[in-house]
């Protein structure tokens, strides 16, 4: 791309996509740097900002081949795979985390019946996915690059050992599997090859779509791009269609991708739609601008491929739940959506009647915050948002890098709540449970923990 700094307006010339010229606004921020020190700078900086990947090394385009040699035996159950996974990786090695869902309720019919329960503890019992043709179980998770993760990431607390493909790959497969899930929405997939083979012995069918300057890609001995791939049980699901897109900032491609699909659920013939998507990382209020407008194009193109059939969007927003971001995708403007998690932990309220000291420390938590920005104008958030901003869970990555801890929220699973309504939610490792080096480990292949979410689709459609 050649980039030209014109006024407040930057313009594009794009070689890699599309031979046009395209005027995209520039945000106060960029703009603030060509007073500083020059247009050309400004301009290198929005393109790292959308890209990613500004590097002058060359690209190493490496072929997804690392697990060619792989063999697995065929026709084994589910609890036969994960014993067998099991042993790969080592009998002696420590063993995945422990993690249980809570249970909100079952039915209407047992729901005035269990008010009177503390159902904030967990329940064992439910960890079994739903039968029912039109009860659906979805797992979110960012898996982690193998590239990124061993080279780039900088998890100082992680042995190196617990780093390689060699120990998560199987670790990977057995906190999908253990879950269950009938439809499976990944980020930072790397090995794709892998997981289509030993998943499809488990009757799952996938869909990838790779970033497209993927920094995998400027890293010796990577195993091809990463991207966002989707998986569905084909024998629960017909997909009927699925598109895929680079999604836009201001007009402009960026380096984040989307993949939604079409599925009709075969026993019933309901249908509805799932997303996928990553969007950029990094901190500071340009990035946090640019995730908002990749929220804004994600939820566009989702609306223009769904139509009015319920929605499912899951993901690594990159954002905690008090950017503008998460007040854009549950504002109702294009999609009406709502939390997942953050749904759940107001259904196991409701029915715990929790103190008004449990409910002042959540406020505290996000809550006042997300007021804090609303007043400054930073964006424009509801009440139904903050609301929601509280009840969503204190983190879903936790990890230590070279420049401290990182604890937070950025990751969710977002419904269309008139069409779907959730019923679970897989809880999330307590302190002492993830352990004082955090994320990833010998515990845990990734330094994002797995969404799992119960959904029912409606008869309303």
């Amino acid at each position: 791309m050649e980039f030209l700094l014109k006024s407040s307006r930057l313009i594009v010339t794009s070689r890699t996509f599309t031979r046009r010229r395209v005027a995209v606004p520039i945000p106060r921020e960029v703009m603030s740097l060509r007073h500083n020190h020059s247009a050309f700078m400004a301009a290198l900086f929005l393109r790292k900002a959308l890209m990613g990947s500004f590097n002058s090394a060359p690209k190493i385009n490496n072929i997804d081949s690392q697990d060619d040699n792989l063999e697995i035996p065929k026709n084994l159950s589910t609890t036969d795979l994960l014993q067998h996974v099991k042993h790969l990786r080592g009998i002696h090695q420590p063993q995945l985390l422990t993690r249980y869902f809570v249970k909100p309720s079952l039915t209407n019919d047992v729901t005035d019946g269990m008010r009177s329960l503390k159902l904030n503890t967990v329940d064992r019992d439910y960890n079994a996915a739903s039968k029912l043709p039109n009860h659906i179980r979805v797992l979110q998770w960012n898996i982690l690059s193998q590239t990124l993760g061993q080279n780039n990431d900088g998890f100082v607390r992680c042995p190196e050992e617990a780093l390689t493909w060699e120990n998560r790959k199987f670790l990977i497969v057995q906190e999908i599997l253990q879950n269950n899930p009938d439809i499976i929405c990944l980020q930072e997939v790397d090995h794709f090859k892998f997981l289509q083979n030993i998943l499809g012995t488990q009757n799952y069918e996938g869909i990838f779509f790779p970033k497209p300057d993927s920094p995998c890609l400027y890293i010796e001995e990577n195993n091809g791009p990463d991207g966002c791939a989707i998986f569905y049980k084909r024998d629960k699901f017909e997909l009927k269609n699925f598109d895929t897109r680079i999604l836009e900032v201001w007009r402009v491609q960026s380096n984040q991708v989307a993949i939604v699909a079409d599925l009709v659920i075969k026993a019933t013939g309901k249908e509805f739609c799932v997303c996928t998507t990553h969007l950029k990382a990094r901190h500071g209020s340009l990035l946090s601008k640019l995730r908002n407008e990749q929220g804004r194009d994600l939820l566009r193109f989702v609306k223009q491929f769904a139509g009015q059939l319920p929605v499912l969007i899951c993901g690594d927003f990159n954002a905690e739940p008090t950017e503008p971001v998460y007040a854009t995708v549950l504002s109702g403007e294009v999609l009406k959506l709502a939390s997942a998690y953050a749904d759940v932990k107001a259904k196991r309220d409701e029915c715990n009647n929790d103190s008004a000291n449990e409910r002042k420390a959540d406020k505290e938590l996000h809550g006042n915050e997300a007021k804090e920005k609303e007043e400054s104008g930073e964006y424009d958030c509801d009440d139904k948002v903050i609301k929601s901003i509280q009840r969503e869970p204190p983190y879903t990555t936790w990890k230590i890098r070279e420049d401290g801890e990182e604890c937070h929220t950025i990751d969710y699973v977002f419904y269309s709540p008139e069409q779907f309504k959730i019923r679970n939610c897989l809880e999330f490792p307590q302190d002492d449970e993830v352990g004082k080096n955090r994320t990833p480990s010998f515990q845990y292949p990734s330094d994002h923990f797995s969404l799992v979410c119960d959904f029912e689709i409606l008869d309303k459609q």
